[in-house]
């Protein structure tokens, strides 16, 4: 046992980071607990472990006495003489008072001790360690599952990816490495716990720290980010440099900077956009590719109004609202987005509006132009390359047909002169 007991004070020492004092420590509590069972309530009792060999000791303070009432607290005068030849009455003696295979029981002891110190001490360690390490990217092997929650490997110390910081679209492998986020170290029911996150939006901004120099040093500052892991993710840059262009510093050269990002968060779609103090320039561009008509903002109630065309409206919404959604997520504004309805024109309005056209050539009356129209001569260009032969057979037209040409002629010139020479299409 006792070989045995010091290779496992090495190995945790030097795979864990334990101090071999302190784990001598919690054993030699132990071995107290084991030794008052095994010797009885002896007086100061007390266990010693020699660091060198492994051996384990019991020791009791007792009291030389010439009647022994207790054999635990007391010793005869003719015991303690052999152990201390001028011992006397009163005099206090330490004696080893090791029981008979106390070395079995003790194992059994030392070992469940030394677990509990060990995690114990390990707790306390990662406490110490990962508390200033909150908001770092590490990398870690999956363990272990524990129903939904993944358990990471990270060398020294398990960490926890709780279900509800996993991203839904991700599966993951035993033995498998991923990068993480440090969320947060919390005091468990079992003491402190790494907690850490995929879904999580500061992750995409860590990513982006790392992978864009102009960010860590502050040219480029993340005005704003919302994110739906596994989905989308909009985040929006802003630089105080007017030299330094946000958008495509982050992207980087033929997209590679992002493409890396976009790799790691497993295909994640990533839209970086420019971030403006203005609302209105601020959701077009978190809107883009969809093309705009209007907006208009209400301050007070800090909403945003936008109207779209009818065949923007699916690319302006997202899919299942994903994208207006993470455009309200970044600017912090409730977004309404509204199709605009145009109502088609028809057969009688334009009839009416052809009719207009014609009889507002001058010595054109609105019957003539009535019956033209229904004639097939809608536009002013249709009685220009028509001949008085073609249309004299129309009701009302007749022998007004010569007179209704030169007429729309005449009004062809004027129209043509009057924007200095440009073909007019009235």
């Amino acid at each position: 046992m006792n070989a045995d007991f010091l290779a496992v004070l090495e190995f945790w020492e030097r795979e864990k980071g334990i101090n071999r004092d302190v784990l001598i420590g919690a054993v030699q509590e132990a071995l107290l607990s084991a030794a008052k069972k095994a010797v009885g309530p002896a007086r100061e009792l007390r266990v010693e472990i020699d660091q060198k060999n492994g051996d384990i000791k019991a020791f009791a303070k007792l009291i030389v006495s010439e009647k022994v009432i207790s054999k635990h607290d007391q010793i005869s005068v003719f015991d303690a003489r052999r152990v201390k030849a001028e011992a006397q009455v009163g005099d206090e003696l330490e004696l080893e008072v090791t029981p008979t295979g106390f070395g079995r029981i003790a194992s059994q002891y030392a070992k469940q001790a030394l677990m509990q110190k060990i995690r114990i001490a390990e707790k306390q360690l990662i406490f110490t360690e990962f508390k200033d390490r909150v908001g770092d990217i590490i990398s870690g092997t999956v363990r272990r599952f524990e129903r939904s929650d993944v358990i990471m490997d990270l060398g020294k110390y398990e960490a926890m990816l709780p279900n509800r910081e996993r991203v839904p679209t991700e599966e993951y492998q035993v033995g498998e490495r991923v990068r993480c986020y440090v969320k947060a170290v919390e005091q468990g029911p079992h003491g402190p716990e790494i907690i850490l996150s995929r879904a999580d939006p500061r992750f995409v901004v860590k990513l982006f720290q790392l992978e864009v120099s102009e960010i860590n040093d502050g040219t480029i500052e993340i005005k704003g980010i919302a994110r739906e892991p596994g989905f989308r993710t909009k985040m929006a840059v802003y630089s105080r440099d007017n030299k330094v262009d946000p958008v495509g510093a982050c992207v980087g050269m033929r997209g590679q900077r992002v493409k890396n990002i976009v790799r790691e968060l497993n295909n994640e779609k990533v839209d970086v956009i420019p971030w403006s103090a203005d609302i209105k320039t601020f959701v077009t561009k978190a809107l883009e590719p969809a093309k705009l008509k209007s907006i208009e903002t209400d301050e007070r109630g800090h909403r945003v109004k936008i109207l779209v065309s009818e065949d923007q409206l699916s690319l302006a919404i997202g899919k299942r609202g994903q994208n207006a959604r993470l455009t309200a997520r970044l600017t912090g504004w409730e977004v309404d987005i509204d199709a605009e309805h145009v109502v088609a024109k028809g057969f009688n309005e334009k009839v009416a509006e052809a009719v207009a056209s014609i009889a507002a050539i001058p010595g054109v009356t609105r019957e003539q132009a009535d019956a033209l129209v229904h004639a097939g001569l809608t536009r002013i260009e249709d009685l220009l390359s028509a001949e008085a032969g073609d249309i004299a057979d129309i009701p009302l037209i007749g022998e007004n047909a010569a007179a209704i040409l030169a007429s729309a002629h005449a009004e062809a010139e004027r129209r043509t002169l009057k924007v200095g020479g440009a073909p007019v299409n009235p």
